[in-house]
């Protein structure tokens, strides 16, 4: 008769580690910056049920094609990430995947993000293949040239917003567009600055391009990158075509809450607390609040509320 010593557990303990392993694998916690997706929805006058529908499944096209770059991006550092502090407990760095189960799930989630792009459009399907071929040129040599490293990072954000606008059919800004390049570039070379300055004298063993930024740079165009959101972003609210499709000039007033955001987050690099911005968004409350009041004050301004109450 089996006693309760010889009985099996229900759960294998080795396949759960590897399930969680696979999991932190795909980052799904960095597909808060697939959120960029969506800006074109915020501010579009077109809203219905249908376009709703094709930005979810844009976003979720695009965060199948982001964690599939993760992967491959994993797979190429994985020996420097071996020398990082933190990022040595990732799990290629650590083995705690192995490489024939990373390109399971590399292949599996690049096929499902680029079918669901092509449900969306073409041109959806075409700016995932360009984001996967962008990546692919970074992680093979772009991501050790100086200054060209962060350019990279922001186009992709820029992708992000081209997805969500001219891969649904909403016609991008081009104020818009230049002002989310401009907060991707602020938000690398932020990440930059907490890099250099968290790892020292060892941070070109883990990223070769770190040697050749200084504090001094590193501040310098974090400076004239905050000013170039600040700048483009009130532009935006103030140009014609804009005050001519939102029927308002009250955009303006929305600037503030987008400071007052550059300001909290150049605060944060100083204290040396920004290293992954994904986790600033998720995390600092003051962050939180002021996005969350940025967004509620545009849905406000732009009456938006009342076409979502008309479309669901």
């Amino acid at each position: 008769m089996e006693t309760l010593k010889d009985k099996k557990p229900d759960f294998d303990p080795q396949k759960k580690n590897t399930m969680q392993a696979l999991a932190q694998l795909v980052r799904p916690r960095q597909w808060v910056k697939n959120s960029f997706v969506f800006i074109g929805l915020l501010f579009t006058q077109n809203l219905n049920q249908h376009l709703i529908l094709k930005v979810i499944i844009a976003a979720v096209a695009f965060c199948l094609v982001s964690s599939a770059v993760y992967v491959m991006n994993d797979f190429v550092d994985r020996d420097y990430d071996r020398n990082h502090p933190t990022k040595c407990k990732r799990p290629l760095a650590s083995n705690r995947v192995t490489l024939s189960a990373a390109g399971s799930v590399f292949v599996l989630f690049l096929l499902g993000g680029l079918l669901l792009g092509w449900h969306v459009s073409k041109i959806a399907a075409g700016i995932l293949v360009l984001y996967v071929a962008q990546n692919l040129a970074y992680t093979k040599g772009l991501k050790r040239i100086v200054l060209i490293d962060v350019f990279i990072i922001a186009l992709g954000f820029m992708m992000r917003i081209l997805m969500g606008t001219w891969g649904v059919g909403i016609p991008p800004s081009e104020w818009l567009l230049l002002c989310g390049f401009m907060v991707a570039l602020f938000m690398g070379f932020g990440k930059r600055c907490s890099e250099l300055n968290e790892l020292s004298v060892d941070a070109g063993l883990h990223r070769p391009v770190l040697e050749r930024y200084s504090p001094g740079l590193l501040n310098q165009l974090l400076g004239i990158t905050a000013g170039g959101v600040i700048f483009t972003y009130s532009l935006y609210t103030l140009d014609s075509a804009t005050v001519a499709l939102h029927h308002t000039t009250n955009l303006i007033y929305s600037v503030p809450f987008v400071i007052y955001g550059i300001f909290r987050y150049l605060y944060l690099i100083h204290k040396g607390e920004a290293g992954d911005p994904s986790k600033l968004v998720t995390k600092d409350r003051h962050l939180i609040a002021v996005v969350m009041l940025w967004v509620l004050y545009v849905l406000w301004t732009l009456k938006l509320h009342d076409l979502l109450l008309g479309v669901l």
